[in-house]
């Protein structure tokens, strides 16, 4: 995103609607809480709408109000929008918004974008994951054209739609228009996740002996990241004798099954800032055969530590891992080709180390604040396009 010439954009308050902001603590969660950071720092009023559960997992930034909601029947931990309250209207319309930021396009960003369509505020999207492919892991496979129409639908009435790769870049520009998709890309505090944290003791109190190779996957362990696939990918690794370690960081629904499934497996559970960084920097090889992400903020996490990557081929991976240089990329669906990749990686210490080594310098580009800021000038471009456009009227 570059800056665009031209006059002032008038002022910004910016609007946010998302599924989850505070009650479940993922990559999308923790991305606009970082972005909402960001913004008040600078001063710009920011109002976020989201589902609140009754304990939230941390506590976010920023002024939180919430929607109506209901617990999804399939995925109980997570909840959707049913629309908006009364009391989120009023509080909406009293904040005057002049940018409506939607991250998910539920019920109650629907509802808004109509809203905002009615005040003539204009609306930017962000496209954070790929929500019609869910629908095939949880027997809906039938509706996920029906999920692909709504999306197009939807995406096609806002300004700018940003996704946070290329690849996922020209799967939009295929589907839409062209012009309005610009990538607003995933930082990582390289800081936090390096080499450096590496911790041989950790290792071995987690039962990971030093010849033992430890190929890690992290994130929440739910069937759309295909922890079946880890699972049997890491079993035949196992079955052939290798001296390979699979290391679970995460929780979620599939854990019970992972954990009666996978065999040798150590289960860190949820761990979050230095305990993450130790326990990817300890890791050996970052194993993640997902299809659903747009970007793939553990892929770049992983990296920063100095991990070599084996990804499926996916919208998020193909834009940050390079094919023999800092990993491996292969169809989800040749289990046999990744179990070949990883066996090859924890044999040849000295390609780890080389492909860790370009891992590590590959991550050191994505800086948190260089990729804010893009975003917040993509903000002021789309308030002076909409300003322009009313007074051209």
């Amino acid at each position: 995103m570059s800056q665009e010439a031209g006059p002032p954009a008038p002022e910004l308050r910016v609007a946010l609607f998302t599924g989850n902001y505070n009650y479940i603590k993922d990559g999308v969660a923790l991305t606009l809480n970082r972005l909402v950071a960001f913004l008040e720092a600078r001063e710009i009023p920011v109002l976020v709408f989201a589902p609140v559960a009754e304990k939230p997992a941390f506590q976010s930034v920023g002024e939180l109000v919430p929607v109506p909601s209901m617990a999804i029947p399939t995925r109980p931990e997570y909840r959707v929008a049913l629309g908006l309250s009364k009391e989120a209207r009023e509080r909406l319309e009293a904040f005057r918004p002049t940018l409506l930021h939607i991250a998910v396009p539920d019920i109650a960003a629907y509802k808004a974008l109509k809203l905002a369509e009615r005040w003539k505020v204009p609306v930017v999207a962000s496209y954070h994951t790929r929500y019609d492919t869910y629908l095939r892991f949880y027997g809906l496979g039938l509706f996920e054209k029906l999920g692909q129409r709504y999306m197009r639908h939807f995406y096609s009435r806002v300004r700018r739609v940003y996704p946070p790769s290329e690849s996922m870049a020209e799967i939009l520009r295929r589907e839409g228009d062209p012009s309005k998709v610009e990538i607003w890309a995933r930082g990582v505090d390289s800081a936090l996740f390096s080499p450096e944290k590496r911790d041989m003791a950790w290792r071995r109190q987690m039962g990971i002996a030093d010849d033992e190779v430890a190929i890690s996957f992290a994130g929440r362990l739910v069937k759309e990241k295909n922890t079946a696939i880890f699972m049997r990918v890491l079993n035949t690794l196992t079955g052939r004798g290798l001296r390979v370690k699979p290391l679970v960081i995460g929780d979620g629904p599939e854990m019970a099954s992972l954990r009666a499934g996978l065999k040798h497996g150590v289960f860190a559970g949820f761990l979050h800032g230095e305990d993450l960084a130790r326990a990817y920097a300890s890791s050996d090889i970052f194993f993640f055969p997902s299809e659903s992400e747009t970007f793939g903020n553990v892929t770049l996490e992983a990296m920063a530590s100095g991990l070599p990557a084996v990804n499926a081929i996916a919208s998020g991976s193909n834009s940050l891992v390079e094919e023999g240089i800092t990993g491996h990329l292969v169809s989800a669906r040749d289990e046999a080709l990744l179990a070949d990749r990883l066996a090859a990686l924890a044999g040849d210490p000295a390609l780890r180390k080389r492909m860790g080594e370009a891992a590590r310098a590959r991550a050191l580009a994505f800086s948190w604040d260089k990729i804010l800021s893009g975003l917040l000038d993509s903000y002021r471009a789309v308030l002076r396009e909409a300003e322009a456009g009313q007074h051209g009227r």
